[in-house]
């Protein structure tokens, strides 16, 4: 594992419980709000970042590059000492090991790579479970359910501490075979959206444990941004990782529909991602389905963008679209991170009424909702807000205030470590009273 390099830092109240963050990799360019939670946290209580995989800095900010040093990273060099940790494990609990491998493993998956990673997470989440004990952590959270959280629950079982996790999107439909044990087994479930808090409190067992905290986002102070230059051709920006939820080849179809109408329009759909990302090929599919529509001249894909690029990229636009779909298996986006981006830097978002959008995306507030699927309502959408700039810029104005009222990151970060320090010394409490009884 990497050295972990030290930043000063306020001091913290004593009393605080230690807490290990568990996640793939730290940072990851498609996960800002990520970077800017722990930030926020560990100026609220002693955390460690540990990660199951090693480093992944592409198109990462200089910010987010420079934090990669304060996560304990493992991967392929850490699998000396969890082989190492394996046999162990065997040796000295072989009834604990077996029943956690059993648990763990032996689920009906509906992917090897749900499986590998589920495996790896296993393996890793040994290994971890001694680093808590060494390193004295008293709690471990999982922000996403599948890999991180089994190595978590494995690694609390070891280190005999609490783990606490969250779901979110495409986590939840379909759901892994263990997410229901994961959740119902958790100390607390956080939620970053309210829609899909109500869908996780249809598992048993954790409805009355989920708490709702929004996703920290870096947000623009509204005195340093400079104001949008103006041209003739209306500006419409879409971005994300080119996947079957986000709906790009609606989007697409409707920005036909505009050139038809005569709309005088650019869109700019930047994102990318592919096989790399495990996506498979819907990139080559959406500049295949460009190219069919005659829309070259109109909609220019520069790829992945950096986190670093990205406030000048909606700086240099007008509204934003988020035209994200349902999947015919049920995955689905919670909140898009880049909708609440763009919101931030005061554009209006034409959106689709998928699982949280509506939450920000409130109609004919701060943008304007449109059923999923339709690119004739989604060009509708597009086409009024391009014809009604006054009110579509009030829209703007609105959504920003909205964006940094519910994502505001100091104000999130704080809530989460009250909540996580609250649950901690509840248990630990209960355990206390427990040991006196006995």
């Amino acid at each position: 594992m990497t050295e972990k390099a030290n930043s000063p830092r306020a001091p913290l109240k004593s009393g605080l419980p230690h807490v290990g963050y568990v996640l793939l990799w730290y940072p990851l360019f498609t996960q800002p709000f990520i970077f800017r939670e722990v930030e926020g946290l560990q100026n609220e209580l002693p955390l460690e970042v540990y990660t199951l995989y090693g480093k992944n800095l592409r198109c990462c900010s200089d910010e987010m590059k420079r934090s990669a040093e304060n996560a304990r990273n493992y991967g392929i060099k850490a699998l000396p000492s969890i082989c190492f940790e394996i046999g162990r494990q065997i040796c000295s609990h072989p009834r604990r090991f077996w029943k956690l491998l059993r648990r763990s493993l032996f689920r009906p998956w509906k992917s090897f790579e749900t499986f590998g990673e589920n495996l790896w997470a296993f393996c890793a989440g040994l290994r971890l479970g001694r680093q808590f004990v060494d390193d004295g952590i008293d709690m471990a959270y999982a922000p996403w359910p599948r890999g991180t959280a089994t190595a978590a629950w494995i690694a609390s079982e070891i280190a005999g501490i609490p783990f606490a996790t969250s779901a979110r999107g495409d986590n939840l439909d379909p759901a892994d075979p263990d997410l229901e044990d994961k959740l119902s087994a958790a100390l607390f479930v956080r939620a970053n959206n309210a829609a899909d808090m109500e869908r996780m409190g249809r598992f048993v067992g954790v409805k009355d444990k989920i708490s709702l905290v929004y996703n920290s986002l870096t947000l623009p102070s509204p005195k340093t941004m400079p104001e949008k230059s103006k041209g003739n051709a209306a500006r419409i920006l879409s971005v994300g990782r080119f996947d079957v939820t986000k709906g790009f080849d609606v989007l697409l179809k409707a920005c036909q529909i505009l050139k038809e109408r005569g709309v005088d329009f650019q869109l700019t759909l930047a994102g990318g991602g592919g096989k790399v990302m495990g996506l498979g090929d819907m990139e080559k599919k959406l500049h295949k389905l460009r190219h069919d529509l005659g829309l070259e001249n109109e909609v220019f894909m520069p790829g992945l963008i950096s986190h670093d690029q990205l406030p000048e990229i909606l700086i240099e636009h007008d509204i934003f679209a988020a035209p994200c779909v349902i999947h015919s298996s049920g995955r689905r986006d919670g909140i898009p991170n880049t909708v609440i981006e763009a919101m931030a830097y005061g554009l209006p978002v034409a959106a689709t009424d998928v699982n949280a959008l509506p939450e920000v995306v409130v109609n004919d507030k701060t943008g304007l909702i449109v059923p999923p699927g339709d690119p004739n309502a989604l060009a509708d959408a597009l086409g009024w807000l391009i014809d009604n700039p006054c009110r579509a810029r009030e829209m703007g104005e609105e959504g920003r205030r909205l964006a940094q009222s519910l994502f505001d990151p100091q104000k999130n970060a704080h809530k989460l470590a009250d909540i996580l320090a609250s649950q901690y010394l509840a248990k630990k409490s209960f355990r206390e009273h427990q040991a006196c009884a006995e």
